[in-house]
């Protein structure tokens, strides 16, 4: 069920580089919401797409401070494309989450407020809270949110006592209480709630709410990526890359990128083609690195595009092509990742291909 509710961030730093001399030190934030899902590039890369919307974070470390967002229910689908709901008289389904997952907020309200009182629902009571929180069916209320999902946390539901965790952290339906907020996530997670975990480990890791301990954010990052979340599994493997709160491992590191990328997680994919193209703890495989580079950039990291521009224009793991290149190289400067090399690279093309190069650019960015 989904919480609506901003995650905490705390930033890391990660280095990253591509086998040139220069290092640079890129910032990632983690998200309790991976990007959304995107087809890889065929072998022979097409024209690039208009980018699609990327979530309001998410740049590169172990980080954190995301967007709003559902966290165990998807995107409810529209009401056209509903199947009709089940006989009301069947004991077994829930009636109420149903129609939230087809966007019947009203619906939803009315059945979860009847089985609530009625029959003491509690995961009736997270929805309220839930429907509340978002202003779905009705206005929003944080008080009353707060209210139904500490009626259900009471009771023991694990998405209720993350979803308050995060209302106590952020202040929100009342007065911000840090050290409550962190009991609750502590609850959730030995109940085996993976973003209670990861966000347990990101106090642990800020060190306010109690002294920062790295060893704890890690035992806490490796509960939640065991249990699949690509945000925590992000986390670790920056830990293992930089040797905090665990033994460096640079082939741990690796592991843990790929399955975060595999997960769609936008910063793994583009430090896990980094480290397939530099070989770092995985073999060396400048093809997948660049097809990696290929989809970040498509996904609207400026990072990615900065690399992808320099193979690009340098002609390392991909042919040499420079209009294309620093197309690439255009697109990552308006996204706060300039690079003078590229800029004097851009300076010794012709008239007519700087402008086929600024013109794509700009295509790309605005489609127009």
């Amino acid at each position: 069920m989904p919480t609506g509710m901003k995650v905490l961030r705390v930033a890391l730093l990660t280095t990253c580089c591509l086998g040139w001399n220069a290092i640079d030190r890129a910032q990632a934030q983690i998200s309790l919401t991976p990007p959304g899902v995107q087809q890889p590039p065929k072998a022979a890369p097409p024209a690039a797409p208009k980018p699609a919307p990327t979530p309001a974070t998410k740049k590169a470390a172990p980080a954190p401070a995301a967007k709003a967002a559902p966290t165990a229910a998807k995107a409810a689908p529209p009401a056209a494309a509903a199947t009709p709901a089940p006989a009301p008289d069947d004991p077994n389904v829930d009636l109420a989450y149903g129609a939230y997952q087809r966007g019947q907020y009203g619906q939803a309200l009315k059945i979860a407020t009847q089985r609530a009182n009625d029959k003491g629902d509690i995961k009736a009571m997270t929805l309220l809270g839930e429907l509340y929180a978002n202003g779905f069916g009705t206005n929003r209320d944080d008080a009353k949110a707060a209210l139904w999902y500490k009626a259900a946390a009471d009771r023991g539901d694990r998405e209720a006592m993350f979803a308050l965790a995060m209302f106590r952290i952020a202040g929100r339906g009342g007065p911000a209480d840090r050290s409550e907020g962190a009991k609750l996530l502590a609850s959730a997670a030995k109940l085996g709630k993976a973003a209670a975990a990861y966000n347990l480990g990101l106090l642990y890791l800020e060190g306010q709410t109690f002294p920062q301990d790295l060893k704890r954010a890690a035992e806490l990052f490796r509960q939640a990526a065991d249990a699949g979340s690509p945000e925590a599994q992000y986390a670790l493997a920056t830990f293992y890359k930089e040797g905090r709160g665990v033994e460096k491992n640079l082939t741990e590191a690796a592991r843990l990128l790929q399955k975060a990328s595999i997960a769609n997680y936008l910063d793994a994919e583009v430090e896990y083609a980094i480290a397939l193209f530099n070989g770092t703890g995985v073999p060396k495989d400048e093809d997948a690195a660049v097809k990696l580079l290929w989809r970040a950039s498509r996904q609207g990291s400026p990072i990615a595009q900065n690399r992808l521009a320099r193979v690009l224009v340098a002609g390392i793991g991909a042919p040499v092509d420079k209009i294309e290149g620093l197309k690439w190289h255009l697109i990552a400067k308006a996204g706060g990742n300039g690079d003078l090399m590229l800029d004097t690279e851009l300076q010794k093309l012709s008239p007519e291909d700087r402008a086929k190069a600024e013109a794509s650019a700009r295509h790309w960015l605005t489609g127009k």
